[in-house]
């Protein structure tokens, strides 16, 4: 599991739904995009990157173009940052390929409150001037405190404040699923 707590209420995706779903985002990409000739994907540090890679290559089976894809690190970006730790671990970003006057797609596994892609467009902001910016998650959960909405979605899963969505990937976790958890009480 992605190391949240809590009791496990459903699964919403396994590794065939999430398969469907990231497949389905890599067509409506291509599509609304006319193309692939400016796009470039960048993939939100940590389950957003495997999820970029398999859109990835999703786009590139079907539309046979090599699409640069990066990674980047929203750490110190983060409106949050004192709350997380007293030293938080910063990874380095890695986008090694110009986003002027690019479409730039950022992938992340969850959209919740919107933060973790205000800091994601600032970060990318800093790399450059794109042409467009685009959002893409595989997990809408509601619960907005920022203006942004995702332009690809896997799945929109309405959530109580008090659930939890937690992205598992293979590459990192040992398997592909999505599951909904509520968050244990003190008792």
């Amino acid at each position: 599991m992605s190391g949240l707590e809590g009791n496990l209420k459903s699964k919403i995706m396994d590794g065939d739904g999430m398969r469907r779903a990231l497949t389905r985002i890599a067509h409506e990409i291509v599509e609304k995009n006319k193309g692939t000739e400016e796009v470039v994907l960048i993939g939100i540090r940590r389950r957003g990157v495997p999820l970029a890679e398999r859109i990835r290559e999703q786009i590139e089976a079907f539309e046979a173009d090599a699409l640069p894809l990066g990674i980047l690190d929203i750490t110190l970006y983060r409106d949050d940052l004192s709350m997380i730790a007293v030293q938080p671990v910063v990874h380095e970003s890695n986008v090694p390929f110009s986003v002027e006057g690019k479409v730039v797609i950022l992938v992340d596994d969850v959209l919740f409150t919107g933060r973790t892609a205000r800091a994601a467009l600032d970060a990318t902001m800093d790399l450059g001037r794109p042409k467009k910016i685009q959002l893409a998650v595989l997990v809408d959960r509601g619960h907005r405190e920022l203006p942004i909405r995702a332009d690809y979605v896997g799945k929109n899963v309405p959530t109580s404040s008090r659930e939890i969505i937690s992205v598992c990937v293979q590459e990192i976790d040992g398997a592909d699923e999505v599951l909904l958890l509520e968050m244990e009480t003190d008792k």
